[in-house]
């Protein structure tokens, strides 16, 4: 899932280099953690958030697969 996210986010941003996502595990659940070049910002987050809910979206989905919980932060 991981990977899912860095793939998504390398392909909206301008400088996709400086993509990171780290992972948090705790005993029901899963928290990414997604940062992004301050300038990138807005791309990722999307008008009205829609790219960043679609992001969860797409993760939720994934978790749900694989029997798990999931959960996206941006910043």
């Amino acid at each position: 899932m991981k990977e899912l996210i860095e793939f998504m986010a390398r392909a909206i941003v301008d400088y996709p280099d400086e993509v990171e996502v780290t992972e948090e595990e705790t005993e029901d659940q899963i928290v990414f953690h997604l940062k992004v070049a301050e300038s990138d910002m807005g791309k990722v987050i999307g008008k009205q958030g829609r790219i960043a809910n679609a992001m969860r979206t797409l993760l939720k989905v994934a978790a749900i697969r694989r029997e798990t919980k999931a959960i996206l932060e941006i910043g």
